[in-house]
């Protein structure tokens, strides 16, 4: 996805942003799987936006929610003691925007909100890279790359950190200090480029 006007963050200092960048097929989902009961057992509360490629569906054809969703219903809300979700249609968007579902987010008060997908937006981010996928690292092109989690030895610009992508005890203690290191973190890191001027 190309860089689009609407795509503007508020990074503040209350809400740590991390994305978890990487093409499809790297294992984003399954790593995330693996990592967030680790998360809890530390103590953090931890959220997830995922972004989606396709057209999906949380509902299901014929249920009361559906038909009203269906009827016009924005947002269409459905609460029982165990869980809730929001359900909404955005017709005319090309794509959805993070800032306004990070916004959602926040009122639930997370430790910590994991952005899988969304790679162009300007966030800090942790990109997983796996060689045989046949894909590009993208840490050269993005300055938002804070560390690369690989199971290749890589080569790095300046400042980023190179992880183990098999180290998932590692890889949970890089993530759960993330809060602490979230008020430094907010900004880009320098490229090449503005470094040798």
């Amino acid at each position: 996805m190309s860089q689009t006007r609407h795509q503007r963050l508020d990074l503040d200092e209350r809400l740590p942003l991390l994305g978890i960048a990487a093409w499809s097929g790297t294992g984003k989902t399954t790593l995330l799987e693996r990592l967030l009961p680790r998360l809890g057992e530390r103590g953090l509360r931890v959220a997830v936006i995922k972004h989606a490629h396709h057209g999906f569906d949380v509902d299901q054809p014929g249920k009361d929610s559906y038909r009203l969703r269906q009827a016009g219903a924005a947002p269409m809300l459905v609460a029982s003691r165990a869980r809730l979700a929001l359900m909404m249609e955005t017709p005319g968007r090309d794509e959805p925007d993070l800032g306004q579902l990070v916004e959602m987010v926040r009122l639930q008060a997370p430790d910590l909100v994991l952005v899988e997908g969304f790679k162009a937006w300007p966030l800090p981010k942790l990109e997983l890279y796996r060689p045989e996928v046949g894909k590009s690292l993208r840490v050269a092109e993005d300055p938002w790359v804070k560390a690369v989690a690989s199971d290749a030895p890589l080569v790095l610009p300046e400042g980023v950190e190179s992880l183990d992508l098999n180290d998932l005890e590692a890889l949970t203690a890089w993530i759960a200090a993330w809060p602490s290191r979230w008020p430094g973190e907010r900004f880009p890191r320098a490229t090449a480029a503005e470094t040798a001027r």
